[in-house]
């Protein structure tokens, strides 16, 4: 089975298989489901908001009223979140639950929880051309360790790595690593940080959840005034260049984020090349492309060879941990 990227142009729900397959990927804002068709691919893709439901079956359940499809066999969910508990807790979104939970409520035969950049990191040999858009230069090796890093509310991190013909992904935190500053300004404004919280996490400042503070902390710094703004609105001032402040905070962002993943890149190898998932960058569109990422990224001292050598590619895809879930459904088919 080689399933495909979700697709929002959905057969008809008579098409299903019978009992329906679902894949689902659940972040702190928004929840993203999709059922299997008999290939393997992810179809009738919805987005749900998180906060609108009680929890992942509540979720599930307002999807499949909508689709009025079959009942569920068995479901892949990326969560993000730690999922090697019975109970798991989003980390940015107030939903708490059970495996048990889902399994009886839902009468399913097999359940799968994975986490959403293990999920998004199993997409990546698979996407298409047109669902990634490269940054700078470097050539990918061929079955070569990959990695994945995308703010969104959080900051999510993993990798794959090919091992006896599979590719196997990483499941970690890697963006409540540490964060470390690359100049004298980023330094001031992580100092300012450390006076609010005691660990200063990459997620902290590089991430939807914490760009209100990196305007606040970049004002402070820059000695300039800031507004309090949605996160759209801040993105899309320095999209537009209209707003100094704007542009100085997504140009911060975007330089402290290829610090962190020319830091990936090293730790894992990841000479099959670096991909940028999550909400925030693809909205910044060529903001990104100009900004000091890729410059950063590269860095590196006595190995600014080594990562110069290494692509990087933004992911256009808009539910590419569907693709993921569905592989690791796949694979795990079979399996209690």
């Amino acid at each position: 089975m080689q399933p495909q990227p979700a697709s929002e142009n959905a057969k008809t729900t008579a098409g299903m298989r019978s009992p329906a397959m679902l894949v689902a990927d659940v972040g702190g804002t928004r929840a993203r489901f999709a059922l299997l068709d008999d290939d393997g691919a992810p179809q009738h893709l919805r987005i749900l908001a998180v906060e609108d439901h009680a929890g992942p079956v509540e979720a599930i359940q307002a999807y499949l009223d909508e689709l009025r499809g079959a009942p569920l066999h068995a479901a892949a969910i990326a969560l993000a979140a730690p999922v090697d508990q019975q109970v798991v807790r989003l980390t940015n979104a107030p939903w708490v639950f059970a495996r048990a939970e889902i399994v009886r409520r839902l009468g399913l035969a097999r359940l799968l929880l994975v986490n959403d950049f293990a999920a998004l990191a199993l997409a990546l040999p698979h996407l298409a051309a047109a669902d990634i858009r490269q940054v700078g230069g470097g050539a990918p090796i061929e079955r070569a360790t990959k990695a994945v890093l995308g703010p969104g509310t959080g900051l999510g991190v993993s990798g794959v790595c090919s091992a006896h013909g599979r590719w196997v992904a990483l499941s970690g935190e890697g963006g409540h690593c540490s964060l470390a500053a690359a100049d004298a300004r980023e330094a001031a404004i992580i100092a300012l940080a450390w006076r609010e919280f005691g660990h200063v996490s990459a997620e902290r400042l590089l991430s939807g959840s914490g760009l209100p503070l990196l305007n606040r902390l970049v004002a402070e710094v820059d000695g300039r005034p800031h507004e309090v703004l949605p996160n759209p609105e801040l993105v899309a001032r320095a999209r537009a260049g209209t707003d100094e402040q704007c542009c100085a905070v997504m140009s911060t962002f975007c330089a402290m984020l290829g610090s962190f993943a020319g830091n990936l890149a090293l730790t894992l190898g990841a000479s099959g090349g670096v991909y940028l998932g999550g909400g925030i960058i693809p909205r910044l569109g060529d903001f990104f492309d100009r900004s000091d990422f890729r410059s950063r990224f590269a860095a590196k001292g006595r190995f600014a060879a080594y990562l110069a050598a290494i692509p990087t590619y933004v992911v256009l895809s808009p539910a590419p941990a569907l693709l993921g879930a569905a592989h690791a459904l796949a694979e795990s088919e079979g399996c209690s």
